[in-house]
């Protein structure tokens, strides 16, 4: 099967940056979210990151113009039928997902392929909660997707060969590097990144440094592109704070048990970067 369009459930953060990506690649992209204040916002996002590529010199003009035409929207999920890709990049709840991957399977093709942007759930159990699982895998991007060249593919007990081969295709075309990672939480990038922020975050607490220290200690002595706390912020203490939730109930070991006072900011609502402040102030 010849992958021509692609559907991205979700316009948020990750959701935008993957539509983006799928357009410049030249794929038609339907990017569907529940509202459309949601899909403005996503498209307004879209719109100013390929116009700061455009601005940077690293795409062309014309081909932003193209990628921009070739993208969507709807919150109709019947408007998937056309799709011969879906992925879906939702808030990381195992519920919600589950139940929109129904959603999507209800309204796709038997023989279209349906991927998870999921960066801890179970890739075999959210297979699990469609018709047809040989056809479901996990395609994890990373933040921000427009700048990140890694993609993890991570095939669930029941993904098919074809099903893993075709992620491959879809992920070279868009420009991503692919690893290819067993399907434990967190996979391999964030099984590591996590508990390292973690952490930073736990010696923050107990006041051993500052949040400009670690982060300083960290980017000249590890020489770390970004601090762990910054990248915290960068990435949301909400996203962090429900992948050490996953990994400490599906490792069942005390070493993955979230830090205190990133519950605690959490629960204040300093969730970085998008509330205006977290270990730092934006």
């Amino acid at each position: 099967m010849s992958i021509e369009q692609i559907a991205v459930i979700g316009a948020g953060t990750m959701g935008n940056g993957i539509a983006q990506v799928c357009a410049v690649a030249g794929y038609q992209v339907l990017l569907v979210d529940v509202s459309d204040a949601a899909l403005e916002r996503g498209v307004a996002t879209l719109s100013k990151n390929l116009e700061r590529q455009v601005s940077k010199g690293t795409l062309d003009a014309d081909k932003a113009a193209a990628a921009k035409t070739r993208i969507r929207t709807s919150t109709d999920y019947a408007q998937l039928s056309g799709a011969q890709l879906v992925i879906e990049a939702a808030t990381e709840s195992l519920q919600l997902k589950q139940r929109i991957l129904q959603q999507v399977a209800a309204n796709v093709a038997a023989d279209c392929l349906i991927a998870t942007n999921t960066s801890s759930l179970s890739v075999t159990q959210l297979a699990a909660s469609i018709e047809h699982p040989e056809r479901f895998i996990g395609v994890h991007f990373f933040n921000p997707v427009p700048m990140m060249a890694l993609v993890e593919i991570i095939r669930g007990l029941q993904t098919s060969d074809s099903t893993y081969a075709q992620a491959l295709v879809v992920t070279e075309k868009v420009g991503k590097t692919p690893i290819t990672a067993g399907n434990r939480p967190g996979f391999v990038v964030n099984r590591i990144l996590v508990p390292m922020i973690n952490e930073a975050i736990f010696v923050r607490q107990e006041g051993l440094a500052s949040a400009e220290d670690i982060d300083t200690g960290m980017r000249l002595g590890c020489n770390q592109p970004i601090g762990p706390l910054a990248l915290a912020d960068l990435i949301g203490l909400d996203t962090l704070l429900a992948i050490m939730e996953a990994f400490h109930e599906g490792f069942n070991d005390s070493k993955y048990r979230p830090a205190p006072l990133l519950k605690e900011m959490v629960a204040a609502g300093w969730l970085g970067r998008k509330s205006g402040r977290g270990f730092f102030t934006y």
